[in-house]
């Protein structure tokens, strides 16, 4: 982490200029506005002279000033008398994950927390802009990526593939959304805005002025992300990131939209070589994923530039698909900055309609 502070000390330089004899000091306090895959809306800050995690999560009231401890990994392992937070990956002043525990409505759920520096924005803020996303859920088969625009006015738009679709012979992979400019409401604070959908429910967005936004609603949490410049893979991204995952084992949907399964967390490691090989194992070196990314915009199940898939190419995100005899898996990745989002859908094959599956995802460091 001292590696991380010194870089950002250097692009503070970079920004206001220092000379040879002065250096620019940073706070050590961030503050970030976060969303937990079940639904939370958190408020977090970290104070890394005093080693003490401030959270507040606006949705289920849960509030603590807590300690934390550096590991040799850089990850914090979280002192929480409640057992709210267990432990975190950041990079200061830019982007914090947190495995969660007692989280949603009823304070008894384990969550992935995605979380990104607060600072002011507005729906005008992502006006005339058009981003990739991903989607990450305690249910419904936890995956979905797609695309979303915002016009100049702040009506929004959004298109999506969903893997889970596999599991039922009349799902549908591809759905889409909209939202008038009418139902977003600013908030007083001026650091997130609301969407009021239609039947009551809520959205609450917030993100940061370089593209980054996130979206916290009851049915998980949604990560915008900047498109790339073009559909290849940069190897530039390759190296090793330090992550921590939500996995759900022997998922299945029951009725009232109720999913069953096993849920854990726990760390892991995402290798990433320069032709876009990636390795995803767990900490106990155990292989979750592996395979050649694949930018979405070349695979003909997710895009084809008909009306029949995905509305947009997609450029930054990646996909890979593993199948043999008895196993499907999708796998998709993006990369931002330092940070690489990951996700999986797999189920047994023969395929059975309504059966068994597992997902999982999660946010890495480099």
């Amino acid at each position: 982490m001292k590696i991380v502070r010194l870089l950002t000390i250097l692009f503070a330089c970079l920004l206001v200029g220092c000379s040879s004899t002065k250096v620019v000091p940073t706070s050590s306090v961030h503050s970030y506005n976060g969303t937990a895959a079940v639904g939370d809306f958190l408020t977090i800050s970290v104070d890394s002279a005093a080693h003490t995690i401030t959270y507040d999560n606006l949705t289920n009231g849960q509030t603590g000033t807590v300690p934390y401890s550096v590991e040799s990994d850089g990850s914090y392992t979280i002192a929480d008398p409640h057992g709210n937070l267990l432990s975190a990956y950041e990079v200061p002043g830019s982007v914090l994950v947190v495995e969660a525990a007692n989280a949603g409505p009823n304070q008894d759920t384990d969550s992935l927390i995605t979380a990104f520096e607060s600072v002011p924005v507005s729906i005008q803020t992502f006006a005339g802009s058009n981003s990739n996303y991903t989607q990450f859920r305690t249910r419904d088969g936890g995956v979905e990526l797609g695309s979303v625009t915002i016009d100049a006015s702040g009506n929004i738009t959004s298109n999506s593939w969903d893997p889970n679709a596999i599991m039922w012979s009349q799902g549908t992979y591809f759905n889409g959304g909209s939202f008038p400019a009418s139902s977003i409401t600013e908030d007083p604070s001026g650091d997130f805005f609301t969407i009021n959908e239609q039947g009551g429910a809520t959205d609450t967005v917030f993100g940061t002025q370089n593209g980054l936004w996130a979206v916290d609603n009851a049915n998980g949490a949604i990560i915008g992300l900047p498109k790339a410049a073009t559909k290849n893979f940069d190897p530039a991204v390759a190296g090793t990131y330090n992550a921590i995952f939500y996995e759900k084992q022997n998922a299945q949907m029951q009725q009232n939209n109720v999913e069953i399964g096993t849920p854990l967390e726990g760390k892991a490691t995402i290798t990433v070589r320069v032709h876009g090989d990636v390795t995803i194992a767990d900490s106990q070196g155990n292989t979750m994923a592996s395979g050649t990314l694949v930018p979405v915009a070349d695979v003909p199940y997710i895009y084809d530039g008909t009306s029949n898939e995905l509305a947009d190419p997609c450029y930054g995100l990646f996909a890979f698909r593993s199948v043999t005899a008895t196993v499907h898996q999708d796998v998709f990745v993006t990369f931002q900055g330092n940070a690489v989002l990951f996700s999986s859908f797999q189920t047994a094959l023969p395929l059975v309609e309504g059966g068994t599956y597992t997902y999982f995802y999660g946010v890495g460091l480099k």
